[in-house]
């Protein structure tokens, strides 16, 4: 039977409100253009009436922190054939899109407006992951539900896993008061999860080719920045996990470096490969010195056991940089919605975080 949603005044006694007939429905859509809060997921909305390939409109596109898409699309008049069928072209349509076909889309629908900036914005700082569109969903959304919309979406959801449910709306007045009440046809712990996308289109940002983000930690003063910069290497270890992903970086990559909890501080070319720092040697001034003679400030695992009890690696890697443009760790460079993880290394496509450090660090961005 049809989803319902009740409401009571509770006063001397419980009084139960009828929901009123009134123009919702053209009323809906503006209210969650205005706060796409209302649908629960909070949402960059990427577009309205998004034009798709097959010249059919999407009502509501957006995306959310994971880098999901979201298919909105108002039930309005549409009989529960038209509305399904429609829902499921669009994600058919959806499911292509590339990280770059959703970044014109958002510059199409927001001109002027940086996507990675936006993004920051809406989800508190957050940078855009690498991976948009990994997954898709969609959400009909209604003032009335039928039985027939019901079966179908509850027939496509819980028997086929696909993600489609319904957020249905009541609007109710009372004593002067207008009050929305909302409600899922399928709640959250049943619902298919996101689907993924096509595999033939990238859901990742282009990348350079050359440009890589690196992680310098430097808890446990197992390592010092002023020693980097003085000396000319970015270093990981500790761990198998820590030091594999510096251990990739290929001689010749420049590299933007980051300090956890300060900004970045650097940028340089690598110039040799990684190397276990009790046997890593550096260049000074035309000299080749072993690193445990240098005069460092951090230990850098060089008092330590090599290997874990298990055998694992927990060398500290030093990997040899030539310099572009350093700063003091005071001075490091920071805005919200650049690119940080916890990977001691890896390729950065993030083109705010590009765009934005090469102007701090007086950069060409093109690599």
């Amino acid at each position: 039977m049809p989803l319902e949603i009740g409401l009571w005044r509770v006063t001397d006694k419980a009084v139960q409100l009828t929901p009123a007939r009134m123009p919702l429905e053209s009323r809906l859509e503006q209210l969650i253009l205005d706060d796409p809060a209302i649908l629960e997921t909070e949402l960059l909305l990427i577009g309205h009436q998004v034009l798709t390939s097959h010249g059919k409109l999407v009502d509501i596109l957006g995306i959310d922190v994971e880098g999901t898409v979201h298919i909105v699309e108002l039930k309005r008049d549409k009989t529960p054939r038209e509305i399904v069928a429609q829902a499921l072209d669009y994600a058919s349509w959806v499911q292509g899109l590339s990280n770059e076909d959703l970044r014109d889309i958002f510059n199409k629908h927001r001109p002027g407006t940086d996507f990675d900036t936006a993004f920051a914005d809406r989800f508190g700082g957050t940078p855009t992951p690498d991976d948009l569109n990994e997954a898709h969903s969609i959400t009909v959304v209604a003032s009335d539900l039928d039985d027939s919309t019901e079966r179908i979406v509850q027939y496509l959801n819980t028997t086929y896993s696909v993600p489609i449910n319904v957020m249905l709306f009541r609007y109710f007045s009372d004593q002067g008061n207008d009050y929305l009440a909302r409600t899922w046809l399928i709640p959250a712990t049943r619902q298919a999860a996101p689907s993924g996308g096509a595999q033939h289109r990238s859901t990742k940002a282009a990348w350079n080719g050359s440009d890589w983000y690196v992680a310098f930690g430097l808890e446990n003063s197992t390592r010092s920045w002023d020693d980097a910069q003085e000396y000319g290497f970015v270093s990981a270890g500790g761990g198998e996990w820590y030091s594999r992903s510096l251990r990739k970086l290929p001689v010749g990559a420049r590299i933007f470096v980051y300090v956890p909890g300060s900004g970045y501080v650097g940028v340089g070319t690598v110039t040799g490969p990684a190397v276990p720092a009790s046997e890593s040697k550096l260049e000074q001034n035309g000299v080749e010195k072993l690193f445990s003679q240098l005069d460092l400030k951090g230990d850098y695992g060089l008092r330590s056991v090599a290997l874990g009890q298990d055998g694992a690696d927990t060398n500290e890697y030093i990997v040899p940089v030539s310099w572009t443009s350093t700063v003091d760790l005071r001075e490091a460079f920071w805005l919200k919605g650049l690119f940080a993880n916890q990977n001691s290394a890896c390729k950065l496509r993030h083109e705010l975080t590009l765009t934005e450090v090469s102007k701090a660090f007086h950069l060409d961005n093109k690599a």
